[in-house]
């Protein structure tokens, strides 16, 4: 892929290690595991390149963080509260904006619980105060910043949070938040909320009274909302409660693996009908099916097409929630932290060390890509899974000054 206008710049590079921070050994950005290339002929690949110059392609949900090389530090490098992004990957990834989702769910700088207030406050101005040292990756605030930063050559940065948790019984915090740049918002994660109930709950009670508050103010802000994690009725409620249209950021169909973490029909329907899509997501473990049980791009590529067939092309894009380092092993290291067994369910599967073919930012669009060309999908429909049905949503949902007229 064409690569950015990176100039090789590092995280904190603008600090000193050992006297600003504590240096950890991090992870490869390349070269953590087999690199896996959708095998296409020359002429596919010459149509797969054009599509990614002539098109805006958007990541619903990743994580751009490089993990240390040595999971068994990861605890500690937590509590520093200080991310490393991995520029240099991102800058070879294709993609022209990352709904980035940080690593707020292990932000245990007060906490080992996660998701507090200032912990959230504490990592996005320290990652935000990374970015505004370089000039590669800018803030994506707004759809013409996204655009602006495909024509120049940049990558539109745009801070979102997997669960509104952090923001306890406080409304006006989400109007905080939205000024410190955050777009999208989770209802819940795993644990139930204020808002609401996330998939590890064995009763899902639906939206809160508050939920149903803070769903309206997310929507007069321009807060994109995002229900991946949230139980069934939850998602339902949001779905209903919400006047724009809403986002799974990161999931699958759960008709093809019965799994908490993934969607099942009817919310999946409803949240298109509502005019909203569903991002298809590839982190280990997650979009498995019966034909494709070990993990990789073809069963990754099993829900995707199973959700188009569902709902149709333009309410299907992706989210592939990858990162930079050792995913699995990071999985096996927050396990408690993260719910995972209750995201997976008891349903047996074979473990595999990487996802083969969309194991990390840099492979993943390239390889989606080079699938959807192989498998003689058009080049309009391809747009619009890689970034065109995000860009038609956001249309809608996120705040436009230009488009307001106050003051007039």
């Amino acid at each position: 892929m064409k690569q950015k206008n990176y100039r090789g710049y590092k995280s904190f590079q603008y600090l000193e290690a050992g006297v600003d921070y504590k240096e950890f050994k991090l992870a490869k950005e390349f070269g953590q595991f087999p690199s896996y290339v959708i095998p296409v002929t020359e002429e596919e690949e010459a149509r797969v390149k054009r599509i990614f110059e002539e098109n805006v392609v958007i990541s619903l949900h990743d994580h751009m963080f490089i993990a240390p090389e040595n999971l068994g530090e990861i605890m500690e490098m937590r509590r520093w509260g200080r991310d490393w992004t991995g520029y240099e990957g991102l800058s070879k990834s294709g993609l022209d904006c990352v709904f980035d989702n940080l690593m707020n769910g292990t932000s245990m700088i007060t906490s080992r619980a996660g998701w507090k207030w200032d912990d959230i406050i504490y990592d996005l101005g320290m990652r935000l105060s990374d970015i505004a040292h370089q000039d590669m990756v800018i803030l994506g605030l707004t759809v013409d910043d996204i655009r602006r930063a495909k024509a120049n050559g940049q990558i539109a940065f745009v801070p979102s949070l997997e669960s509104s948790t952090m923001i306890e019984n406080e409304l006006d915090r989400l109007d905080i938040l939205y000024g410190f740049g955050v777009r999208c918002m989770g209802i819940a994660y795993s644990e139930g909320n204020s808002l609401g109930y996330g998939l590890k709950e064995a009763r899902d009670g639906g939206l809160t009274a508050f939920g149903k508050q803070a769903v309206r103010r997310m929507n007069k802000l321009g807060i994109a909302i995002d229900v991946s994690h949230s139980g069934d009725q939850t998602a339902m409620d949001t779905i209903e409660v919400s006047e724009k249209p809403i986002f799974i950021t990161h999931a699958g169909a759960r008709a093809l693996w019965n799994s908490n973490r993934l969607k099942p029909d009817h919310v999946i329907k409803a949240c298109a009908e509502r005019g909203g899509a569903i991002a298809i997501e590839a982190a280990p473990h997650t979009t498995l099916t019966k034909n494709h049980p070990l993990h990789s791009i073809e069963s990754i590529m099993e829900h995707f097409e199973y959700c188009v067939n569902l709902v149709g092309i333009d309410h299907v894009t992706f989210g592939p929630d990858v990162l930079f380092g050792d995913h699995v092993g990071l999985h096996h290291a927050f396990a408690a932290a993260l719910s995972i067994s209750s995201a997976h369910g008891s349903k047996g599967f074979e473990e595999v060390e990487y996802v083969k073919g969309i194991e990390n930012p840099t492979e993943a669009f390239p390889n989606i890509v080079r699938w959807l060309v192989k498998h003689g999908y058009s080049d309009q429909d391809i747009a619009k899974v890689i970034g065109g049905n995000t860009l038609r949503i956001l249309e809608e949902v996120w705040y436009d000054p230009k488009k307001m007229g106050f003051g007039k």
